[in-house]
């Protein structure tokens, strides 16, 4: 039974951007006091250890309110926004992820499963995750800009990476990531999973042993990888 006042979506909305300031406020704070330089030339671990150490530093200091847990989160966030790709580094990190699609700063939506879901989430602005889509375009060795709006890229692990930003695109940048499963999928966990019918496999086998061409089309997500 909800308990009278604000309603529990409200709630969590307000306490989620609340955290969010927060997250913004102490990345800010840590820039401040921090050499990148010497950091990226020390190993991941002892730079997590460091950044832990300062951001509970920096708490302490202002008086902020923030239990252990809360800590330890703002230290993973902090890194992930200094060496990694901000929010979504974390879902980059979760193996159960076959898409991440960002649709505008404030919503992100994996699928997991084969099912789609809206996730907490969110970019600080459009101009945090034009810098987020800067740096994953970078690294691949490409650009985007205004006069090259649109961008089809792959990262190392072979994920396939598509951007739009404005003015191709009217509401903000857009990005979405298409993952690899570690462990692809056999013939068998497709019937398994009743994705095919037993003859249907049998006749890719078949097809597949006489090497004979095989068209395979479908919409986004519909498996074509896969198969």
């Amino acid at each position: 039974m909800q308990p009278s006042g604000e309603p529990a979506g409200a709630t969590h909305a307000s306490m989620r951007d609340a955290y969010q300031k927060l997250r913004r406020d102490i990345h800010a704070a840590v820039l401040e006091r921090v050499e990148l330089e010497r950091l990226s030339r020390l190993p991941k671990e002892q730079v997590r250890q460091e950044i832990a150490a300062l951001i509970s530093r920096i708490l302490d200091e202002e008086r902020l309110p923030a239990n252990d847990i809360e800590r330890r989160q703002l230290a993973i966030d902090v890194y992930d926004e200094m060496f990694g790709f901000g929010p979504i580094e974390a879902l980059l990190r979760d193996p159960g992820i076959s898409d991440i699609l960002v649709n505008t700063y404030r919503q992100v939506y994996v699928e997991r499963g084969g099912q789609l879901e809206l996730t907490d989430l969110t970019f600080y602005d459009d101009a945090h995750l034009m810098k987020v889509i800067e740096k994953i375009v970078s690294r691949v060795g490409r650009r985007i800009d205004e006069s090259s709006p649109m961008v089809d890229a792959r990262l190392p692990d072979g994920s396939r990476v598509n951007v739009i930003i404005p003015p191709s695109a009217i509401d903000g940048p857009l990005m979405s990531i298409r993952r690899f499963a570690v462990n692809p999928l056999t013939m068998a966990d497709l019937v398994r999973y009743q994705s095919l019918t037993p003859p249907m496999a049998e006749l890719l086998d078949a097809l597949s042993r006489a090497k004979i061409n095989v068209l395979v089309s479908g919409g986004t997500g519909s498996g074509k990888t896969t198969l």
